[in-house]
């Protein structure tokens, strides 16, 4: 990565670490609960730990079909003959003792007879009648599944914080777990502000655009699992912007809005916000997204996102969506990223942070490469839609030559 004389730096703005230390430090996760049937918690967050009351498996069990037989009856050299005296199937377990020199036909996940604690694999044996030939080459315990060997009693098997995914509901079903205790649904209400945005299947005036930010929120936040309510367009006056501001305040955990944060005669949310809430911060040195806000409004916690379509994401994904999730109660997650080769040369002045957006892939010889997707504007939306991870190019650098390796964050378990 090449220096550039052109810095891009802002004093007054705060670090990308430094925003995310300070709307950790003033979060804390919601404090009401409740309960849940298991299919209804998929995508929840666990407000309790899971722990087993029952041992999985909950019985010895073979991991194979074939034959149970006591690992003492195994010969040493040469063969050993052994009797079939019965049968043991899933669901139905031959009860029985099985005594020396004795074996039992046994079926994948049925209980271990009694008096046995080896399985010969159906392949390895030969049978005649009610009689079977197996040689040396097996291992006494072999091709056994113990009671416990996955779960024992009082495990915990899934930790408070844990967003349940559909392995997690197949596991607290195999523990006969009926219910869970998890975090309710955040609360969270969004709105853009702008005199020239036009909803969707409205006809277009001179001078409008379509609300795209409205949708990607709505988006955004649904693959969260947070109920929304999506406040529409509010005109750009302070008596409007402060009229939705106490309205969603009164009944939500967060506000996000779209537009008028930066600097500008008809801009009012940062000074609306200063008027009857709080102001935390309201610019970052990265590049889409400087002009973020982040304060309060009574109870609700409040991101003012920049109006540009990509900035807007970029400072959700970078920003909104963690703090959300440690409301959530959700234990922290650490973002993936790789250290890749750039196949394309990038432009970039030193001063701020960037999240140009890229494509992951592999080429020729099989290596994980990136390389830009074209024109990077703030604007630029189709650049998120081809995109399938952030190139992140840290503060201090400049120009990326094509070929120098350069750190990702994959949209993959991001967006």
């Amino acid at each position: 990565m090449k220096t550039h004389t052109c810095d891009d730096y802002d004093s007054n703005s705060l670090t990308v670490e430094e925003a995310l230390q300070r709307i950790e430090q003033d979060l804390q996760a919601i404090d009401e609960e409740q309960q849940l049937p298991i299919r209804s918690a998929l995508g929840q967050v666990l407000a309790e730990d899971i722990l087993s009351k029952i041992h999985v498996p909950p019985y010895d069990n073979s991991a194979m079909d074939g034959y149970a037989m006591l690992g003492a009856d195994l010969p040493t050299n040469g063969q050993a003959q052994l009797k079939m005296v019965g049968t043991s199937f899933a669901g139905q377990p031959y009860n029985e003792t099985v005594q020396a020199g004795e074996c039992a036909r046994i079926f994948t996940g049925a209980v271990m007879p009694t008096g046995t604690d080896t399985v010969i694999m159906q392949e390895h044996v030969e049978r005649q009648d009610d009689l079977i030939t197996i040689g040396a080459e097996h291992k006494k315990g072999q091709h056994v599944r113990p009671v416990g060997e996955d779960i024992t009693i009082g495990q915990v098997v899934l930790k408070a914080g844990k967003q349940l995914l559909p392995a997690d509901i197949g596991l607290l079903s195999s523990l006969g777990v009926p219910e869970v205790k998890v975090k309710r649904r955040l609360r969270v209400a969004f709105f853009s502000t702008g005199d020239e945005l036009c909803s969707v299947g409205e006809v277009l005036q001179p001078g409008q655009i379509y609300d795209s930010n409205r949708y990607s929120l709505h988006g955004m936040l649904t693959r969260l699992g947070i109920d929304i309510i999506d406040m529409g367009v509010v005109r750009d006056t302070p008596e409007e912007v402060e009229k939705a501001f106490l309205s969603a305040a009164r009944s939500h955990d967060a506000i996000i809005t779209s537009g008028g944060v930066s600097v500008g005669d008809a801009d009012y949310v940062t000074d609306t916000l200063r008027r009857i809430g709080q102001v935390n911060f309201w610019k970052i040195a990265m590049k889409p997204g400087k002009p973020l806000t982040y304060g309060k409004i009574q109870n609700a916690i409040f991101f003012g996102l920049p109006g540009n379509p990509v900035s807007a994401m970029v400072t959700f994904y970078q920003f909104v969506q963690p703090a959300l999730q440690r409301m959530m109660g959700q234990t922290k997650r650490i973002p993936i990223r790789l250290t890749v080769p750039c196949l394309s040369p990038l432009k970039k002045h030193p001063g701020r942070i960037e999240f140009q957006r890229g494509i992951l892939e592999k080429d020729d010889q099989g290596r994980l490469v990136v390389r830009s997707t074209g024109k990077q504007g703030s604007g630029i939306l189709t650049s998120m839609s081809q995109a399938n991870c952030f190139i992140i190019l840290p503060r201090e650098c400049g120009n990326v030559d094509a070929e120098s390796e350069v750190v990702v964050e994959p949209f993959e378990g991001l967006v």
